[in-house]
């Protein structure tokens, strides 16, 4: 669990995004500090509303990188200007807002609240289903404070979601430490019986977000689950599987319990079940005994499997793990592999959200965004952006069907498509 430092500069929507992401960290068991010099890793919220401001983002975003460990810049000015921070030589990673909770967690599974109960925030329901994990990473403290998988039975979580669903929950994110293994203290693999019961059984129009299930428990289970996947349209076609490095020998050396063929067979079975779905996976740059061979594995891996949605995290040492008692590598070559990756990752997801440019997509919305705009789901899961939401009618737990008109790299911008155009025009292009 991390240590972090927040600064938040600019309007009220900014703030609000601060919030949020300041809540989803909470929620992961992560600490927030006051300085940046007792943080594992400080997060900027930038404005860039005129060019004086932008000149004091990027000192202090300097500022920032010179105190902490690790500095990850968000908010308007990364969005639109991004490439600045770069050419003014500030070591940072660039994030959309969505994506700094996931990219603080150095790979470490996410910490449910204390006790795992169910909360609806707005239109989303979060359902943790177990505590614990059935892994032993050497990088990895979350365990240290969770301990072994806890699975409540399938019934007692189905009784959860109907609640949340009744509750006016339109989205119910499943979550845990791995969802992956849930059951398995049980002697049973019961995710996919979890899944199918959900969307069975529970009534109510409602999608459902399996949360990051990590390879070793996902290979036994992955026909299974591919299929219900497919059966059910209730169930986004997403799945996030952590691979955290293409190489076996650093993949033995984390104790990530799971090789890269079988990361693999995964990626297969799913691109072969379902016509349209999110690979969702997380990468560890800089492990203490990761090569350069070992760092171009998983860049070829990152080619191969062409994952939509990747967080790149730098090695970082926590207190009382094996990996801190290891030698590490230069901060230099940290930051070079980080930073090689993340330009695959911004090419490798760009190509996937061009790829839905003039399509039409039935979405979820299931949050306000920045200014009067909404963020939606589509099947796949991939987030869809649609602007003046006012004057389309458009709120959190709404429905609709929408063409995608543009994207910016991580996710796309689309217009609603009104019921006679739904109708007469031409056949959806949509998640399976």
């Amino acid at each position: 669990m991390a240590r972090y430092h927040i600064e938040t500069y600019g309007c009220t929507s900014n703030r609000g995004e601060s919030r949020d992401i300041e809540r989803r960290l909470r929620d992961a068991g992560h600490h927030k500090v006051e300085t940046a010099a007792d943080a594992d890793v400080a997060i900027l919220n930038t404005c860039t509303v005129v060019e004086k401001t932008e000149r004091n983002m990027l000192r202090r975003a300097k500022e920032l990188a010179d105190e902490t460990a690790d500095l990850i810049v968000t908010g308007c000015m990364a969005l639109a200007q991004g490439e600045a921070f770069a050419d003014a030589d500030v070591d940072a990673q660039v994030l959309h807002w969505d994506d700094v909770p996931e990219a603080v967690t150095n790979g470490e599974c996410p910490t449910t609240t204390p006790d795992a109960e169910p909360i609806l925030d707005g239109v989303v329901g979060i359902l943790p289903i177990a505590r614990g994990c059935m892994s032993n990473c050497s990088y990895c403290i979350t365990k240290q404070a969770t301990g072994r998988v806890d699975s409540p039975p399938v019934e007692e979580n189905v009784e959860k979601a109907r609640a949340l669903v009744h509750a006016g929950a339109k989205e119910i994110r499943i979550t845990g430490q791995d969802t992956g293994v849930y059951g398995w203290d049980t002697g049973e693999r019961k995710l996919p019986e979890l899944l199918e019961r959900i969307a069975t059984e529970i009534e109510g129009e409602f999608r459902v977000r399996v949360g990051m299930a990590n390879p070793g428990g996902v290979h036994g289970i992955r026909e299974e689950l591919a299929a219900v996947f497919a059966e059910h349209d209730e169930i986004y076609n997403f799945l996030h599987a952590p691979v955290q490095s293409g190489s076996d020998d650093v993949l033995a050396d984390m104790r990530r319990q799971h090789e890269v063929s079988q990361y693999r067979d995964i990626v297969e079975t799913f691109n072969d079940t379902l016509g349209e779905w999110t690979l969702s996976t997380d990468f560890i740059v800089g492990f203490p005994t990761e090569d350069d061979d070992d760092h171009e594995a998983s860049m070829d891996l990152l080619r191969e499997t062409r994952p939509e949605k990747i967080n790149v995290t730098r090695f970082s040492k926590r207190p009382g793990t094996d990996a801190a008692e290891l030698k590490g590598l230069g901060g230099q070559t940290k930051k070079d592999r980080s930073k090689a990756m993340t330009e695959l990752k911004m090419d490798v997801v760009g190509e996937a959200h061009e790829s839905m440019v003039g399509t039409r997509r039935d979405v979820l919305v299931v949050e306000e965004g920045t200014g009067d705009s909404v963020k939606c789901y589509d099947g796949a899961y991939r987030q869809v952006i649609v602007q003046n939401a006012t004057d389309h009618g458009l709120e959190p737990g709404d429905f609709a069907t929408v063409e995608v008109t543009s994207h910016q790299t991580v996710y796309a911008f689309a217009e609603p498509v009104d019921a006679a155009a739904v109708d007469d025009g031409p056949a959806e292009t949509t998640a399976d």
